[in-house]
Formats: structure tokens, C-alpha cells, sequence
């Protein structure tokens, strides 16, 4: 939690009320399913949820903005935590669209050092790799923060990246829905290790040069991105493996729907390929067949980066969300995926949702949770004026719910993102059933 918010700590005594007493079961008049009310801490009408979601939201803003830290964090281009500093540095380019500014995070190559002067240059030439051939958007290179092979992703990169995204809203006139990953080399490896565990702050990625290191990629079904190899990168395999991570992405559309990715083996090339500009180059028609055939048949195709990612806008509240709970970081303050929350305890086992609002729904599939988690709702998601039908592993239930000021409160601080308000929380147990208190 970040000590510095003053909205944070007007509200903290009302975040230690447990949910638990605000669940009431009661019959339904009808007798088909049961009832579940779910009673606000501080009660909310429906009928002033857009203006109050408004009011909380421009008071964080200017809590935030106002507060000493974050002024020097953004004046001095980086931000700290513990023994770290992440760098940044800031390009604008272009008009601005009516929704804000795309933002594209990149990410430099280099990594394991004994000096920073490798990362550094790698970070200089990063600042404009991708840049200069962008029409319009925030371009944001940031600098490892260690000279480590994972110098993108150490446990404290993945906090600072949740702050370096808010601050980018909140200052740039950045688009929340419209934020992009990408990385080359040990920056790719960073796309890996980042999309998966926040897939849910990003529209779209692209991996260059870089190596998976086993990550799994479950997490990524609402996040569309593009794999980049070179054909004669054999070292760590990074060419057969971003073929075979490819191939890993084919199988996950054809089992569930989703995961909308494209795999590109440039051929002829190396670790290095020019994926900085729109120029056509070569690249393997179908990878997944010269990774088991040999067939080097090729296409040409623009390879950069932005032309993919910027085909995709973020529904923050998607239709389907899949999580795999072992796939996280636990260094972030945030315990929430999209609508979905759960207690870095619970660090095993996958929820499969459904969002169904033509049906006032939700359905939930959890499979070998290992603890709690929660489901959160907004008027963007339901109706709160009808019962909500949550059904978990098959098991229905109505759930009739008053908005709370508490998790609206609670939620907007959370991630720092407007599209992140939530009014209402219902817990689950690790076999998903509904947390009913006693009373």
C-alpha cells in the first residue's frame, strides 16, 4: 500500500470492516434458487453511481498529483522503491486523439553486467529504436534496474511499472486502454515475463529476440501478441522456442477462443532483425511448419511493432477472463486480475470467467485453488437494481446487491486506472463458495 496517499488514508478505517458481515442468505419468494443479499458498508444509490465513480476518481487524481513524492518521481523521470530506481525517459509524438495518447512501453536488450555501461547504452539506443518511426503516441524507454539477465523483471520492476503506468495517465494524457508492451532481446524477455503476470494493464505486446524461460502463457487470452526470432538465433534456442511458444499460443485459441497472437521468424537473420520500421522483410509463412518440417517458405510482412499492437484497444471488463493464479507477481501492491482478486496466499490452481450482462451473470469456473479469491462488479458489468445469477463450478445463486462507497473507494486507489472502479466484492472460498457470515 502506498503510504503516501492521503485518499488512502481517509478510507482506511473503512477497509477493515470484513466483508463477511454484509452477506445475509435468504429464501426466494419463488423457491428456485436461493438469495444472497449483499449489504453495503456505506450504501450507494444506483441512480448516483456515475457521478459519485466521477467525484472519487478527480479526488484521487488530485491526491496523487499533490502529493510531494509523486511530483519528484515525474520531474526527475524515475521512480524508486527500496534499493532500486527505475529511469525513463519521455517522448510525445503527434496530435492527440480524442480518447489520449497511446503509450508504448519499451524495453532496452543487454542485461547481466558487471559495469552499467552495457545497459546504459543499450537503454540510449532504445530511446529512439521504435520511436522514429511512430505517428503518433507517449514513447516511455525505461532502464532495467539492475544490471541483471532479468533486469527488466526483478521483483521490484513490476510495482513500478503499475506507477510508471498511472503516473502516464495521470500526467500525459495517456489512454488507460490503449498501453503497450514491447521489449528486444533482454527486453523481450521482460514482455514475456511481464505480459503474463499484467495482462491485464496492457491492449497488446511484442516480443523480440527474446527468451520465455518457461513462463506460461494462460493469462494472456484477452492480450494479442506478436512473437519476434530470427532464424539463426540458436543461442538459448530462442528461434525453435519462439516457434514452439507460438505453437503453445495455437493450442490455447483452439482449447478456449482468445489468445489472438502472430509469430514472425525472420529469415535469414540472427539475434538482430529490422523490426524498427514498416519496411516489408521476409519472414516465415507458417513457423509452426519450419519448426517441424523445415519448410522455409516466406512472406513479406511490416513487423513493426506498433502497426500490430495498435490494431487492439483493452476491454478492461472482458467477456472472458482466465487466470492462472501461479502466474502472478507477488511484489505489486495490487492482488487484482480484471474483475478477479485474490490474496497472494492463493498462488495455485486456475479461475475461468464469464461475463454475461444481456443475463445480468457471471459463471466462474475454479479448478485446484489453493485459497480465497473474490469476485468484483461494477454498473459496468451488471445491473445493479436485478439480481446478479453467479454461478460457481455449476452451483447458481442470486445475489442481490447494494453498491458500496467502501469498494468503490478501495478499488479506484487499487490500480489507478478509471477503468478499474468497482462497487461490490463477493468472496469466494478455495472450493468457490460464496463466503456467508454467521450472523
Amino acid at each position: 500500500m502506498t503510504k503516501h496517499l492521503p485518499l488512502l488514508e481517509r478510507i482506511l478505517p473503512l477497509l477493515l470492516v470484513s466483508l463477511l458481515g454484509c452477506l445475509l442468505l435468504t429464501a426466494n419468494a419463488e423457491g428456485s434458487l436461493p438469495v444472497l443479499r449483499l449489504e453495503a458498508e456505506v450504501p450507494l444509490e444506483t441512480a448516483s453511481l456515475p457521478q459519485e465513480r466521477a467525484r472519487v476518481w478527480e479526488e484521487y487524481c488530485e491526491s496523487v498529483l499533490s502529493d510531494p513524492l509523486t511530483q519528484q518521481e515525474i520531474k526527475a523521470q524515475a521512480l524508486s522503491l527500496g534499493e532500486v530506481i527505475m529511469r525513463y525517459s519521455v517522448s510525445v509524438i503527434g496530435e492527440k486523439p480524442q480518447s489520449g495518447y497511446p503509450l508504448y512501453i519499451a524495453m532496452h536488450g543487454g542485461g547481466s553486467s558487471d559495469t552499467p555501461d552495457s545497459n546504459n547504452a543499450q537503454w540510449d539506443m532504445m530511446k529512439s529504436y521504435y520511436r522514429d518511426s511512430l505517428d503518433c503516441g507517449v514513447y516511455v524507454a525505461v532502464r532495467g534496474v539492475r544490471d541483471t539477465w532479468d533486469t527488466h523483471f526483478n521483483p521490484e520492476s513490476y510495482p513500478l511499472y503499475d506507477r510508471l503506468i498511472r503516473n502516464m495517465i495521470l500526467t500525459m494524457e495517456v489512454d488507460p486502454n490503449r498501453v503497450y508492451l514491447l521489449g528486444f532481446s533482454a527486453g523481450g524477455d521482460g514482455v514475456y515475463a511481464i505480459a503474463p503476470r499484467m495482462a491485464d494493464r496492457f491492449a497488446g505486446a511484442n516480443m523480440s529476440s527474446g527468451h520465455p524461460n518457461g513462463i506460461s502463457l494462460l493469462n494472456l487470452y484477452n492480450l494479442p501478441i506478436q512473437l519476434q526470432a530470427g532464424e539463426f538465433d540458436e543461442d538459448y534456442d530462442r528461434n525453435t522456442v519462439t516457434a514452439d511458444y507460438g505453437m503453445k499460443l495455437d493450442a490455447l485459441q483452439a482449447e478456449y477462443g482468445g489468445y489472438l497472437h502472430r509469430t514472425l521468424i525472420h529469415v535469414d537473420c540472427g539475434h538482430n532483425f529490422e523490426d524498427w520500421d514498416r519496411e516489408p522483410i521476409p519472414v516465415m509463412r507458417d513457423p509452426a511448419q519450419w519448426r517441424l518440417t523445415g519448410d522455409r517458405s516466406a512472406i513479406d510482412v511490416d513487423s513493426f511493432p506498433p502497426d500490430y499492437m495498435d490494431d487492439f484497444v483493452r476491454d478492461p471488463l472482458p467477456p472472458r477472463v482466465i487466470w492462472d493464479l501461479a502466474t502472478r507477481a507477488s511484489t505489486r501492491s495490487t492482488e487484482s486480475f480484471y474483475y478477479l482478486r485474490a490474496p497472494y496466499s492463493t498462488d495455485a490452481g486456475l479461475l475461468n470467467a464469464a461475463l454475461d450482462r444481456a443475463e445480468n451473470a457471471i459463471r466462474i469456473e475454479c479448478q485446484d485453488l489453493n485459497g480465497p479469491f473474490s469476485l468484483l462488479l461494477s454498473e459496468d458489468m451488471v445491473d445493479f437494481s436485478r439480481p446478479v445469477l453467479v454461478t460457481v463450478n455449476g452451483e447458481t445463486i442470486q445475489v442481490s446487491i447494494t453498491p458500496d462507497r467502501r469498494v468503490l473507494l478501495e478499488t479506484t486507489c487499487d490500480r489507478g486506472d478509471p477503468f478499474y472502479q468497482f462497487e461490490a466484492e463477493i468472496p469466494f472460498d478455495a472450493d468457490g463458495h460464496i463466503a456467508v457470515s454467521a450472523n
